[in-house]
């Protein structure tokens, strides 16, 4: 059911991509979400001959091209960088559907000061009907990350989702400390699993309920994957085999 990939961000910034494929193979990672800025290169300035070579690898492989990962956001109060986001997302979206991933992340990163923070929410969420109506078309989801100063409280995402109303459009778990009340995530994730299409985990040896998400997971019907994001290490495939282990046992 759930089960377990990689963002690139940070452990694996420095891979290619036939790195990337050959590590996760040999550790068991069955998909990766590609984060822009990494050494992988994929991005929106690939050729069509380029786009087809990552597509071919991929396809050719055991790991799964899930997602990559924009730094796209929609919460600026100057209107024109907004709509630079919003069209830098539809660029994100086409490399998608060209090298066969299934989603583009894309994020809230912050309230701005002095705008009223229900305008801002409206905001991102006008932006993200559009990215989805667009990405539609193409067979792409958009999924929100909770992410940002303020937008990444659960309450905050669910208005932007209620704001954008696109069934194209899903949230990203983060796993943010902000998701816990009372030592439990249950609240804040009933409150969002309608959208949840995707989710990131970081460190496992945190005091973040893990075995409470994953089993949250499991008994909602979520059978996506659960994406490490964590911090670069010497040793990364060290690193990579213990945490794939803990990971077995918090979720079996």
């Amino acid at each position: 059911m759930v089960k377990l990939g990689i963002v690139t961000y940070n452990i694996a910034k420095d891979w290619d991509v036939p790195t990337i494929i050959q590590k996760c193979e040999a550790i068991g990672l069955e998909a990766v979400e590609l984060r822009t800025t990494h050494k992988h290169g994929v991005e929106p300035t690939l050729t069509k001959e380029q786009r087809g070579q990552v597509k071919a690898t991929f396809a050719a492989s055991k790991v799964r091209l899930l997602s990559l990962g924009s730094t796209c956001e929609y919460h600026a109060a100057d209107p024109a960088v907004v709509r630079q986001n919003i069209e830098e997302t539809k660029r994100f979206v086409i490399l998608a559907h060209d090298i066969g991933a299934v989603g583009v992340k894309v994020r809230p990163n912050g309230l701005p000061d002095g705008v009223p923070k229900e305008k801002t929410l409206e905001q991102i969420g006008k932006a993200l009907h559009e990215c989805g109506e667009f990405a539609q078309g193409f067979g792409i989801g958009i999924w929100l990350e909770v992410h940002g100063r303020g937008t990444q409280e659960p309450p905050n995402i669910a208005a932007i989702m209620r704001h954008c109303n696109h069934p194209n459009v899903g949230v990203c778990w983060n796993s943010n400390p902000t998701d816990v009340k009372d030592g439990s995530v249950k609240e804040s994730f009933h409150l969002l699993r309608p959208w949840i299409r995707n989710v990131h985990i970081n460190e496992l040896y945190s005091n973040y309920p893990w075995r409470e998400l994953f089993t949250l997971l499991k008994q909602s019907g979520y059978e996506g994957y659960t994406l490490a994001e964590i911090a670069d290490s010497p040793d990364p495939d060290r690193v990579l085999r213990y945490y794939r282990a803990l990971w077995w046992e918090l979720t079996r």
